[in-house]
């Protein structure tokens, strides 16, 4: 968790107003493309990342994780450039890359010399429209995701817990479903699956482009003509996203495997982030997870772990920007010698404190200078600039909605926190997920391959 050293909060208003000064230019191409450029001529560097408005909520029923499978398939190469050679292109001139996708989006990135910007976007065009998936690559690559999925799911039993969370919580939306897949999903994919998902989406009006660093915004702009623009719009399949019936009760389900601690993870149905001038509640949530786990001191890890000393570890969380609905969580493992409930039922005391008692002038001070701190230290970083206006485009929103999103949260009021705990911890709408563990030494041993992604 990203804990950014604590300023004052005149001195981080004032930092956040001269970042800001530099904003970025956007366009759109012909095709559809949106291209956003921010000028920042700190360092001579630019980061080139292309997002794909594709992700794991987009895939059919059957072929789970499709979307990621796809991502790595994507270096494999073109009729133009063999498998692997696009990363030694991208490390020949200097640079790094690599990509990710989300339940949301699918993105990939270089960053390199400004020099090389024109480079990158030739390779990342290419791939668009005349990438090679042949089924020996195909049955190569699959292996390595589901190894991955073994690794990074299987054998790590919090991340199972989670996983069965998602699923529990929502039952119709595809958030259900993890991104890396079910596996035997994986184990039935096939290569037509990978060609018709590339072929559905990979176009360049379900795509945006942003470039952050030592650049010219027109120079990227031509650039960004030359190279996207002969790429021709293609018609998108509709999305048929299932939404989310009303939750009519408690659930609850259990995650039996190897681990040394039991484990107990909760999420609520609670309102997403949609009109960042309007929805004031996602802001109090935002801010009631920050005063619960958001620093050393907050409530959680100081009174349950430390004081306690009920729990070794204790958090919330807030998901309330994406394409879809919003969770609220409390997760935590119990300290040896005490029970899963006990720690459920502390959780949930800390939750009820707040909606009795509300919150206090102090906390509320500080996790906004927090709030603003880890915009600073974002906008300090051309790959932490570039990611977050991705993340805005991924969401529905933009980077002109920046200081909005920064001024909701610096005008959240203790009343509106309180309220907020009052209204959206029902157990009507709690879903509940429990590791049980089992021996250790049941744990299975494995090779660690070695995964790009």
């Amino acid at each position: 968790m990203f804990r950014p050293r604590l300023l004052s909060l005149c001195a981080l208003l004032t930092l956040v107003s001269a970042a800001a000064s530099a904003n970025p230019f956007e366009t759109v191409l012909d095709n559809g493309l949106k291209v956003i450029v921010k000028e920042d001529r700190r360092a001579p560097s630019v980061v080139h990342m292309l997002w794909y408005r594709a992700g794991s909520m987009d895939e059919p029923d059957g072929v789970s994780g499709v979307a990621h499978v796809l991502e790595h398939m994507m270096f494999k190469g073109t009729r133009e450039v063999g498998p692997g050679e696009f990363n030694k292109r991208v490390a020949a001139v200097g640079g790094r890359d690599n990509a990710f996708t989300s339940r949301d989006y699918t993105a990939y990135f270089q960053q390199v010399p400004p020099s090389q910007l024109g480079t990158m976007m030739a390779l990342e065009a290419d791939r668009m429209v005349n990438l090679v998936i042949t089924d020996d690559e195909f049955a190569r690559e699959i292996e390595v995701v589901k190894e991955e999925r073994r690794l990074r799911t299987d054998d790590r039993p919090r991340a199972l817990v989670f996983e069965q969370l998602m699923a529990t919580a929502f039952q119709s939306h595809p958030y259900r479903r993890p991104v890396i897949g079910w596996m035997p999903d994986l184990k039935t994919m096939q290569a037509d699956d990978a060609r018709a998902w590339y072929r559905d989406w990979y176009a360049p009006n379900n795509a945006w482009l942003v470039v952050v660093g030592d650049v010219d915004h027109q120079a990227v702009f031509e650039l960004a003509r030359q190279h996207y623009g002969p790429i021709p719009a293609r018609e998108l399949p509709a999305r048929r996203i299932a939404s989310e019936p009303a939750q009519r009760g408690p659930r609850h389900t259990m995650v039996e495997a190897p681990a040394e601690l039991p484990y107990v993870a909760m999420a609520w149905h609670a309102p997403a982030l949609r009109d960042p001038a309007a929805d004031r509640e996602a802001y109090a949530l935002d801010v009631l997870a920050a005063i619960l786990a958001g620093y050393d001191g907050a409530r959680l890890p100081r009174t349950l772990v430390r004081e306690r000393r009920l729990a070794v570890s204790a958090s919330a969380g807030y998901g309330g920007s994406g394409r879809g609905p919003a969770l609220f969580y409390l997760d935590g493992a119990p300290a040896p010698g005490h029970q899963k409930a006990e720690l459920e039922a502390a959780l949930l005391e800390e939750i009820a404190r707040i909606a009795e008692h509300g919150v206090s002038a102090d906390e509320l001070r500080r996790v906004k200078a927090q709030a603003v701190a880890a915009q600073v230290y974002k906008r300090d970083s051309l790959m932490g600039q570039a990611m977050e206006i991705g993340f805005l485009e991924a969401a529905g929103l933009s980077w002109r909605d920046d200081e909005t999103l920064l001024e909701g949260l610096r005008s959240v009021t203790a009343e509106e926190v309180q309220e907020v705990a009052r209204r959206v911890f029902s157990a009507r709408t709690q879903s509940t997920a429990r590791l049980r563990p089992l021996p250790m030494e049941q744990r299975p041993q494995r090779a660690l391959p070695g995964l790009r992604h």
